[in-house]
């Protein structure tokens, strides 16, 4: 039962994306810590192959404030998982030296495998009510997008697949212009096309989307027209595809500022979620459903129950 597991200790889960850093300490099912910072860390990554020196410094800051967490929750478990970019940049060494010196791991890099069952767990185990099956998981992060399907709720998933576009990486590779120019949006949009025609997990399989991390969340946030950002709203909220299509079209067709006028927007997020928000709006496109789920657990819980 999770309450004799949870009984060894508090345990700990760290995933290192490429846009943001993320903590769940908690001694499962229970969650005392949830954090997030949005640090960048893939910053030129796509065009230069190194990790930028200014993103070390920001994500070193952030799990500076992370071990100061799993120290005072007296975690007796972690694991830290970290996108590929972190093992094949060409200063990788140095983001590892400093995950080590930190907090005493290394920095675990998925396979695609276990980054689509760890992401899959992490966001059906959490749904308040059975789902019609199967089940398409939507992970939109900032280098990669994950979709996969699963016909069970408590079996690993029957295909998966991870596409290199995100919400940094295309925004980096096409939308350079404050507000995108309708050329860049275009190329955009073909890339992300491009990438789902080559995709072996087809959305149009779908009985239901369930959509996770950041960029759906904001979107979500904007769909429900919040005057601030409340997780416990956005979390299982219900929305209809087509609000989720008009809040795309209302992003991209905005400036960085008017962005971070938006009550529920993230600051870090409001350069990147453009190019996050069409990748949303052209997966569920090629989707039956009538209605996108909303998940606050991803990954993140899926690392920790892996570790329970």
């Amino acid at each position: 039962m999770p309450e004799d597991r949870g009984a060894r200790g508090p345990v700990a889960a760290i995933d290192c994306g490429t846009n943001t850093i993320k903590l769940l300490i908690g001694a499962l099912p229970d969650v005392a810590v949830r954090e997030t910072r949005i640090v960048r860390l893939g910053q030129g990554v796509d065009a230069t192959g190194r990790l930028a020196d200014e993103a070390l410094e920001r994500t070193f800051a952030a799990l500076d404030e992370y071990a100061a967490l799993v120290r005072e929750h007296e975690v007796t478990r972690m694991r830290f998982c970290a996108t590929s970019a972190t093992r094949d940049a060409d200063n990788a060494a140095i983001f590892t030296a400093g995950v080590r010196e930190r907090l005493g791991v290394d920095p675990e890099v998925l396979s695609g495998l276990e980054e689509a069952e760890l992401a899959y767990a992490g966001a059906v185990r959490h749904l308040r009510e059975d789902p019609a099956l199967p089940v398409l998981v939507v992970d939109i992060g900032g280098g990669s997008t994950e979709l996969i399907r699963g016909a069970s709720l408590t079996a690993p998933p029957s295909a998966a697949h991870s596409m290199d576009i995100g919400s940094v990486r295309l925004h980096e590779r096409h939308l350079r212009s404050d507000p995108p120019s309708r050329d860049e949006l275009t190329a955009c949009v073909a890339d992300i096309e491009r990438h789902l025609d080559a995709c072996p997990v087809s959305p149009a399989r779908a009985a239901t989307v369930v959509g996770v991390a950041g960029t759906v969340t904001t979107v979500a946030a904007g769909a429900l027209d919040l005057t601030t950002y409340d997780a416990e709203v956005v979390d299982q909220a219900a929305l209809p595809v087509t609000d989720v299509h008009a809040v795309a079209a209302r992003l991209v067709g905005m400036t960085v500022a008017e962005r971070l006028a938006l009550p529920w927007m993230h600051p870090g997020r409001a350069d990147v979620i453009g190019a996050g928000a069409l990748i949303l709006s052209r997966v569920l496109h090629r989707t039956p459903v009538e209605t996108l789920l909303v998940s606050e657990a991803d990954i993140l819980d899926g690392i920790a129950w892996s570790i329970v």
